[in-house]
């Protein structure tokens, strides 16, 4: 089998690059633009006759269609990283996005490549409060342009799988937390402490909570899923039963620095940008009913992805 990994020197791609390379008839080319994207997380298997990188951008179909040629499989991690940037430059997520994602499969039908692994997230179901969201929950009404290019890339897969025999894996991920973590809530608590360890600006007024899910976990049950569901369109929650508040993690994030007495500062409001969904819900029943659930609880997770990046950035 031969993978094709959309963003494979970025956080979740690499760590499903070096998951695949582990299977001896495994052969895995990793597609990136280096813009989040970082030579460290793959250059351990620059030499693996196994392995092949393209550096390579995803808006340039004739580019993707070379770099094709020859694949089985497809997992699509590439994506924009910064999600409050859409305010500014509001076609982002459109590019990067659909755009981008209508490349992907229009490549693959171009190559004759029939699978794809999608990474969705829980945007695409808008702000709904409490509700656990399962998915057929409908309407999806996205409030970021985030959300809305996550659920217009599922819509392009879907009507490709529709019209032309490709078979696709959508997965909505809670945050996703781990080695090689790029971005996130934890990952900036860390950058901004290590510049001022005496406070810490912290967006909305910490109450925000949402589902933290390990990147461990995430590859376990993308590759559970895909061994175990043959629908022509599988469509998936993936996340943990608890959640976690911001304010809890700026007080995970200064423990594990050993930091004392840092003032927290709050911008104020519920949320911490506009188009930030401050309260997120998964109805995981799909999933579990399949026989998975994630080792690891939004905290052990959050507490795990902050000793990791720590080690990453010392």
């Amino acid at each position: 089998m031969k993978y094709f990994v959309t963003g494979g020197a970025g956080f979740i791609g690499s760590n499903i690059v070096d998951i695949l390379l582990q299977c001896p008839d495994a052969e895995v080319v990793a597609f990136d633009n280096f813009c989040s994207g970082k030579m460290a997380y793959i250059e351990h298997h620059l030499k693996n006759p196994r392995f092949n990188l393209v550096k390579g951008d995803i808006l340039d179909l004739p580019a993707l269609k070379n770099a094709l040629e020859g694949c089985d499989f497809v997992f699509h991690f590439a994506a924009n990283p910064d999600i409050a940037k859409s305010m500014i430059e509001t076609d982002l997520d459109l590019r990067l996005g659909i755009i981008a994602t209508y490349n992907v499969v229009e490549a693959m039908r171009c190559r004759n490549v029939k699978k794809i692994v999608y990474s969705s997230g829980s945007g695409v179901y808008g702000d709904v409060g409490l509700i656990r969201t399962p998915e057929h929950f409908g309407p999806l009404l996205p409030i970021s342009m985030y959300g809305a290019s996550k659920l217009g890339a599922e819509g392009v897969i879907s009507a490709f799988c529709g019209m032309f025999g490709v078979q696709s894996w959508i997965f909505r991920f809670a945050n996703v937390v781990g080695k090689r973590q790029t971005h996130g809530v934890g990952f900036d608590f860390i950058q901004k402490l290590k510049k001022d360890a005496t406070h810490l600006d912290i967006l909305g007024d910490g109450t925000q909570s949402k589902s933290y899910v390990h990147v461990s976990d995430v590859i376990a049950a993308i590759l559970f899923c895909v061994d175990k569901c043959h629908d022509q369109v599988n469509v998936f929650n993936v996340a943990t039963e608890d959640y976690v508040s911001v304010a809890e993690i700026a007080e995970i994030v200064v423990r594990k620095m050993g930091l004392r007495n840092v003032e927290f500062c709050y911008s104020g409001g519920d949320r911490g940008w506009k188009g930030d969904v401050p309260k997120v819900r998964f109805d995981l029943t799909k999933i579990h009913k399949l026989g998975w659930s994630a080792e690891h609880t939004a905290r052990s997770a959050l507490e795990l992805s902050v000793e990791q990046l720590l080690e990453d950035l010392s």
